[in-house]
């Protein structure tokens, strides 16, 4: 088999410079493409810092449906999942830039985990695995 990898996940968002304003500014991603399409599309591409795991393609809503679906995308489960070597770190930092955790920090067989809902009640997973550093 050739196909090697997940590089690239859909996010629909209302406005791609509100997305950027909470993922690049708040969330501290990276962004890797910002190019215009058409009068009013843009490829708009993120992902986290040093990250080998997808990247997010931040697409505009078009129409009724895919508007309402923006932040529930998974139909109120969690979407992302975002693995950290430093859970205790990345949980300040995100919770002091007023990133919304919906829980408290809980240890898990697997390793310690909260989530937190974006900008646009996405929820996501920051997750260290147990096998990573001490949480």
């Amino acid at each position: 088999m050739s196909i090697r990898s997940l590089f690239l996940v859909t996010l629909v968002v209302d406005d791609y410079d509100r997305a950027l304003d909470f993922y690049c500014g708040i969330m501290g991603f990276e962004l890797v493409a910002d190019t215009p399409l058409e009068a009013t599309k843009r490829w708009v591409v993120v992902r986290p810092p040093g990250g080998d795991g997808a990247a997010l393609l931040l697409a505009r809503a078009d129409g009724v449906a895919e508007t309402a679906a923006i932040g529930n995308q998974t139909a109120g489960r969690v979407s992302f999942f975002l693995k950290t070597d430093d859970f205790a770190g990345d949980h300040a930092r995100l919770s002091a830039k007023g990133v919304r955790f919906i829980e408290e920090p809980r240890h898990e067989p697997y390793g310690t985990v909260a989530v937190f809902a974006d900008c646009y009640s996405n929820l996501w997973d920051l997750i260290q695995h147990a096998d990573d550093a001490a949480s």
